[in-house]
């Protein structure tokens, strides 16, 4: 199966937009189409982008759950009702609404990163990317734990 990985430091534009970047594009071309879903994290403050297939089968586990739970109403107002449907454009951009823009401080003419996680890229709004990405060292030594035990 064809993942998404790495990392890439990019601009948005005057107009809300920004380049996937080739490596993450010609995955997203070659295993699933152009439709790609862009929406907020469940409890991250980032988007994520989701190709097409990725989504559906998102909404397929989703549509399984109880709708009477409340977090999986907290899950499909967060994530299923700020998704917006997109695709690239013939220089391989896509827009970000500004609604989402707004929800993560991502702004026009602002630095993102974008990470990806295999089956999913997340979007970050440089500073906040920075603060996650360098745990303070009580953090790190926790997560070594965690993932030690887990097997990684």
């Amino acid at each position: 199966m064809a993942g998404f990985y790495g990392r890439h430091n990019l601009r948005v534009d005057e107009k809300g937009r920004i380049v996937i970047p080739a490596q993450f594009r010609d995955v997203i071309k070659s295993a699933y189409g152009n439709k790609i879903y862009i929406t907020c994290a469940v409890s991250d403050e980032c988007l994520q982008i989701f190709p097409d297939m990725e989504w559906e089968a998102l909404m397929r586990k989703v549509s399984t759950l109880p709708r009477s739970n409340e977090a999986v109403k907290y899950f499909m107002r967060k994530v299923i009702g700020s998704a917006c449907e997109s695709e690239f454009d013939r220089h391989g951009r896509v827009v970000i609404p500004p609604i989402l823009r707004e929800e993560t401080s991502i702004t026009v003419n602002g630095e993102v990163v974008l990470t990806g996680l295999s089956d999913r890229i997340e979007m970050w709004e440089r500073q906040k990317w920075e603060k996650i990405f360098r745990p303070v060292n009580g953090e790190i030594k926790q997560y070594e734990t965690e993932l030690a035990s887990l097997g990684i």
